[in-house]
């Protein structure tokens, strides 16, 4: 049985419920979110709706502690071992035992054990790693709104040691909240992807106020590390990469860390994804980036809505909607800006073309026409990959939208934007 008094309040509780009596929110919700059953719930709302006042979810023991059973004594090693095995496998990137994974495992499967049980088995039967000492970095707050500073990084990982190769987790996460606004498994890294995010975030919150990344070149280009592609009379920040042209384009401002190690003081959610989905992809030996994003759905929805952030002990999810009740929030609503007609505008990779004497432009081999252009048109095109293998090309003028045409996006392979 879930103890709810560990991870949520009473006033968060309450809030809960009180929604679900008015119909704003619906049963199942309540249940993911507090990691309960149907029967638990119903009893709870009972006593709620008995008395408000006084519901209270603070934990009583009714009965003296009880010796766990043979079966739960024998899962609990199954699992250890199974622990053992995963870090001894030099292929995998865990190095440590995650007692907390087993216990929610052991929940899922109807055996409540208490984490100090499955710790005192493991030291007892050598499932145990003395943890090395590492250097602490601040793990603060930096924040008073939300929206006020996003985090956003990729991390390359075997995140699924069966499949044999590696692939990159993108996410976005609200620094004040600590609210995972994006997560997504990818093949490659690319600046589709990391605008492909942006795209996402801002449609469902808004516009923030800024950005944290690092100086990957997607983000930032910098004199002599990124010449060989650029005018070499450019300085750093003097270009500027498709991704940060989205944020310009929507008033985001954006903020690079100076160093790996201030990168490494925002804390990130990626040693707590890494310990569970590489741990879940291996006892599942999957090897399917499509089954890996389930479990990583599956884990972010933990991380979001159950789980008690170590740093601002509050669940993510409760901590956004308090500041958004608040009015603490530096979120704008999601606006197109004149003279841009659609998200495919904003959201998008830009290249510039001039019009030939036949009125065409040359995109790698083809040369395509366009409607309304003159010779010697200085044109701005903007692609915009769509689902299907097929992209949309969008042809402006300075202010004007001169025609829409479409490609297979395997005909614009290899294009340097």
């Amino acid at each position: 049985m879930s103890q709810l008094h560990k991870k949520f309040t009473d006033a968060q509780v309450k809030e809960l419920f009180a929604r679900y009596s008015k119909n704003e929110i619906p049963r199942r919700y309540v249940q993911e979110v507090l990691g309960i059953k149907e029967r638990r719930f119903f009893a709870l709302v009972k006593r709620y709706r008995k008395n408000p006042d006084t519901f209270s979810i603070g934990y009583q023991r009714r009965e003296p502690t009880r010796q766990i059973s043979e079966q739960t004594e024998k899962a609990i090693l199954k699992e250890l071992a199974i622990e053992k095995k995963i870090i001894e496998d030099k292929e995998n990137p865990v190095r440590r035992y995650n007692y907390s994974y087993i216990k929610d495992l052991l929940v899922e499967h109807n055996q409540s054990v208490s984490l100090s049980t499955i710790i005192d088995r493991a030291k007892t039967y050598g499932f145990y790693l003395k943890r090395t000492k590492q250097a602490t970095h601040d793990r603060e707050v930096l924040t008073h709104y939300a929206g006020e500073l996003i985090q956003h990084d990729a991390s390359l990982h075997l995140w699924a040691p069966a499949a044999g190769e590696k692939w990159s987790l993108i996410t976005s996460l609200d620094d004040h909240s600590r609210f995972l606004l994006y997560a997504e498994l990818i093949r490659r890294e690319s600046s589709w992807a990391h605008i492909f995010a942006l795209q996402s975030v801002f449609l469902k919150y808004g516009f923030p106020f800024s950005y944290y990344v690092d100086s990957h070149s997607i983000f930032r280009f910098v004199q002599g590390r990124d010449s060989i592609w650029r005018d070499h009379h450019k300085l750093t920040d003097e270009v500027d990469p498709q991704w940060k042209q989205v944020l310009q384009d929507c008033g985001v401002k954006v903020i690079y860390a100076l160093s790996p190690q201030a990168k490494g003081k925002i804390e990130r959610p990626y040693q707590w994804l890494q310990d569970r989905l590489v741990r879940t992809c291996v006892r599942d030996n999957t090897t399917d980036i499509r089954r890996a994003r389930t479990f990583l759905r599956q884990e972010v929805g933990r991380y979001n809505f159950r789980q008690v952030h170590s740093t601002t002990l509050e669940v993510p999810y409760f901590r956004l909607q308090k500041a958004l009740r608040e009015k603490r929030s530096l979120f704008r609503q999601f606006q197109i800006k004149p003279p841009l007609q659609s998200v495919k505008d904003i959201f998008c990779l830009r290249t510039e073309r001039t019009v030939d004497a036949y009125r065409r432009v040359s995109i790698n081999t083809k040369q395509l026409p366009v409607n309304k252009a003159n010779p010697d048109d200085r044109l701005t095109i903007r692609f915009y990959p769509m689902t299907g293998g097929v992209t949309e090309l969008r042809f402006w003028r300075d202010d004007q939208l001169l025609d829409i045409q479409r490609l297979k996006t395997a005909d614009l392979a290899g294009m340097q934007f």
